[in-house]
């Protein structure tokens, strides 16, 4: 090894000493850092990661999954019924124009038009109990055309569904 070889692993040497300093100066202020700032005080904050953390979804097989698939449908429809939808309003227009408009505009799926009175004379005929009945517990009619429960919004009370379709009949008379 010559002289210059010498000079340059010395330097070298000297430099991976400095980086090495440096690196251990860096973490005892981090560390230093580090303790200077408060805690976490909040009791929720471990839950609240978890759930951030957790998978958005689950994969289901077999009959196991099935029935998962089910138990999580229901929970679902429980939550979503234990809610009251419009803030409990049982003004039949205000729920007609937040939820019933979108098929009884555009007639989707064979609904009757709004004010449409030769769509709704055959089945105003049925009489209101049976119009209220299929509209709360969903109907699928001999034409195909179809009514879901409660319009699709399970959070729909009885006397909602029964305010909504009083005034929609009301707009055929």
């Amino acid at each position: 090894m010559n002289d210059s070889d010498r000079v340059f692993v010395h330097q070298f040497a000297k430099l991976i000493g400095g980086l090495g300093v440096l690196t251990v100066v860096l973490i005892l202020v981090a560390l230093a850092i580090y303790r200077g700032e408060p805690k976490e005080t909040d009791p929720n904050v471990q839950a609240q990661v978890a759930a951030r953390l957790a998978p958005a979804g689950a994969v289901y097989a077999g009959n196991t999954g099935r029935a998962a698939m089910q138990a999580a449908a229901a929970d679902a429809a429980k939550a979503a019924a234990a809610q009251v939808a419009y803030g409990g309003t049982t003004d039949g227009k205000t729920i007609y124009d937040n939820l019933c408009t979108s098929c009884h505009t555009a007639g989707v799926a064979g609904a009757p038009k709004l004010g449409n009175k030769a769509m709704w004379a055959p089945r105003i005929a049925q009489g209101l109990d049976t119009l209220i009945k299929h509209a709360t517990e969903g109907y699928h009619g001999p034409d195909g055309n179809f009514m879901p429960p409660k319009g699709g919004n399970p959070a729909l009370t009885d006397a909602q569904v029964k305010a909504a379709v009083t005034w929609i009949v009301s707009q055929a008379k």
